[in-house]
């Protein structure tokens, strides 16, 4: 049995990785030995399931719903059967098994592996279905018509082998279901593989083709409903992301072939019907007819000419929604090679929207646990390469928010983002490129975040550099470059920042935002032989507190952070350009002959006895993000070293 499992574990990997074949975790495949069906776990994801995710079942009591007669209501004939599948669960087992684990018992081979390719679909979802394939696989396949999912369908597909045997005494390896999807099975895994190679390149010779989806930026009515749209979600949701893509699949799509679902995975996952927007309309009121009309709140919105957006509780959510809907463009195209697009009928569209079963799947999918400090929100942390944005970008997605990490060094920031989504998932963070002096690149920065995510609630202003010297040798170019980096690149982020969190404001009156300047304890003090640094960050803090006046009617509370000094982070601990070297060359530190010197010079001046951290300055930002009565304040965080009067 571990020789079959591990098969099986390696074929249900392969194609949920494929994007070709599964999206949104969906599909699912099993295998049979000693009278046992081990078929998967329903909300795990064939990408990377294991063999503790497969539901080890009874086959003998799945033969025999096959022969039960069930009542006619549809909720009450689902329940009963579901009750039964839960029964036929072999002892021990506690997981819930597929929600078509009766499908895969009804085929004798070993291996069955069920799936829900686009290309499949532009023929199962095709006006011409049932005659291509007729046409292009003859006795090999098996049609079965649009029929309702779960013990439904089983039985459907049972009546239709039945029938099959009775004419040619054989049964069918390939089995193509009406809008919903293909299922081939064999006794080896080389067998699956060869099956759905024809598959695909059968159905590929007729199929339409398709647009280009190449990714396009976002317009200006994009980046301006994205934020509202957010918000509106929010107030059903808790919290939410709204996920924007243009391309010209989608500016060429006619409206009128996705405005009802093709299967079933579209209604689950992006509802049963599409929001329509037109560019520079009220977004607010489309929204809310929509809502008023349907009885839910869209998950799907498509602005004429711009683009659409994917709406969800979560990124995870709403990235979910998105590759559904581009599923669903990706089968209308394919359509076209069998007579058109042919959506699902309203009276099956209903029973899916309320099947529990399917209900039961998404639940899963989006379970999430205790709620972190800074759950769902989106964060903007510049100068987040290394040192203190570094390390508040990691923490605030340790803390559960999105975190946009931008820096300069472009590499260290994709990294950085990259290894944030490998702890904490995909959709975690984004990498981006920003230089704080230039505000074409800092408009850049927050519309990538408005972009990806839908809005911006937390802009941390971290990029910041420092270049030691005494008022004789210090250069103008020199003194310029830091003023426009830490003065002038926090008003741009202040700037940008604060446009989009109105706009969010205007959707919600009691919403709320936050810009963060990390400052320094240099801006309480002056510092001797470093002037351009302490005088930029005395003016941070005069920024902060005009934006604070400025911002407080819209809900967006400005503060500062004034960390001690980061002894152990780069700024200070670089070798050859780091402050301890530069200090010690500049005689800053009189008597001081090594960099170790220099390092306890500084260490003797807090209270506290050694120097900042990530992790104190990140409390402190997620202080001033949970409080809602301070704004305008210069916080430190120096152990001591500097004391508010």
């Amino acid at each position: 049995m571990t020789d079959l499992m591990n098969k099986l574990v390696a074929m249900s990997r392969k194609y949920g990785a494929d994007s070709r074949y599964v999206l949104a975790g969906g599909g699912n495949t099993s295998v049979k030995a000693d009278g046992a069906l081990y078929v998967k776990a329903s909300g795990t994801r064939l990408s990377d399931i294991e063999e503790t995710g497969f539901v080890k079942m009874d086959m003998g009591k799945i033969s025999v719903m096959f022969q039960k007669s069930y009542p006619k209501e549809d909720k009450k004939r689902e329940s009963e059967a579901l009750r039964d599948m839960m029964d036929a669960r072999m002892s021990g087992e506690t997981m819930r098994p597929s929600v078509e684990c009766m499908l895969h018992g009804l085929f004798p081979q070993t291996f069955v592996l069920h799936l829900h390719p686009a290309m499949v679909n532009g023929m199962t979802c095709g006006k011409n279905g049932k005659q291509s394939c007729e046409a292009l696989f003859g006795d090999k396949a098996v049609w079965v018509p649009l029929t309702k999912p779960g013990y439904t369908l089983a039985k459907a597909c049972y009546d239709v082998f039945v029938q099959r045997k009775k004419q040619n005494g054989g049964t069918a390896n390939i089995l193509f279901m009406q809008n919903h999807g293909v299922i081939v099975a064999a006794d080896t895994a080389e067998e699956i593989d060869a099956l759905m190679d024809d598959v695909m390149t059968t159905i590929g010779l007729k199929a339409g083709e398709l647009p280009d989806f190449t990714p396009q930026s976002a317009p200006a009515d994009a980046l301006d409903a994205a934020p509202v749209l957010r918000m509106l979600h929010r107030k059903s949701a808790g919290k939410a992301c709204a996920v924007f893509h243009r391309s010209d699949a989608v500016l060429n799509m006619p409206v009128e072939s996705i405005r009802k679902p093709f299967n079933p995975d579209q209604i689950v996952y992006c509802k049963a019907a599409v929001l329509e927007l037109e560019p520079g309309g009220d977004v607010k009121k489309a929204y809310d007819a929509f809502a008023a009309k349907h009885g839910y709140a869209p998950k799907i919105a498509v602005m004429k000419g711009t683009g659409v957006f994917a709406l969800g509780k979560t990124k995870k959510e709403a990235d979910t929604a998105l590759s559904l809907f581009l599923d669903a463009v990706k089968i209308a195209a394919y359509a076209r090679g069998f007579g058109g697009p042919l959506p699902l009928t309203n009276d099956f569209t209903n029973f899916i929207l309320q099947w529990e079963v399917e209900n039961y799947r998404q639940k899963v999918a989006f379970f999430a646990g205790n709620t972190p400090r800074m759950d769902g929100k989106i964060c903007i942390v510049t100068g987040a390469a290394q040192g203190f944005g570094e390390g508040i970008a990691r923490a605030i997605a340790q803390q559960g928010g999105y975190v946009v990490a931008a820096d300069m060094n472009e590499h260290g920031a994709k990294a950085v983002a990259a290894s944030l989504c490998d702890v904490h998932g995909a959709g975690a963070a984004i990498g981006v490129y920003v230089n704080v002096a230039d505000e074409a690149s800092v408009k850049r920065m927050v519309d990538e975040a408005v972009m990806q995510y839908g809005g911006l609630d937390v802009m941390i202003s971290c990029a910041g550099i420092l270049i030691a010297g005494d008022l004789s040798a210090l250069m103008l170019e020199q003194f310029q470059k830091v003023t426009d980096v830490n003065y002038t690149g926090y008003y741009l982020c202040a700037k940008h920042a604060s446009a989009v969190m109105k706009l969010q404001r205007a959707a919600d009156p009691d919403y709320t935002a936050d810009i963060i300047e990390i400052n320094s304890k240099s801006g309480l003090e002056g510092s001797k032989a470093n002037f351009a640094y302490a005088g930029s960050k005395f003016g941070g803090i005069g920024l902060t507190q005009s934006f604070a006046l400025e911002l407080a009617p819209y809900g967006i509370k400005v503060n500062a952070v004034c960390p001690g000094n980061l002894l152990d982070g780069p700024l200070w601990s670089d070798p050859e350009k780091g402050l301890f070297r530069q200090y010690l060359d500049a005689g800053k530190v009189p008597g001081a002959k090594t960099v170790d010197d220099v390092r306890r010079f500084y260490e003797r001046k807090v209270p506290m006895g050694r120097g900042c951290t990530e992790a104190d300055v990140a409390r402190a930002v997620f202080y001033l993000v949970e409080q809602q009565y301070e704004t305008g304040q210069a916080l430190p965080v120096t152990g001591g070293q500097v004391m508010l009067n």
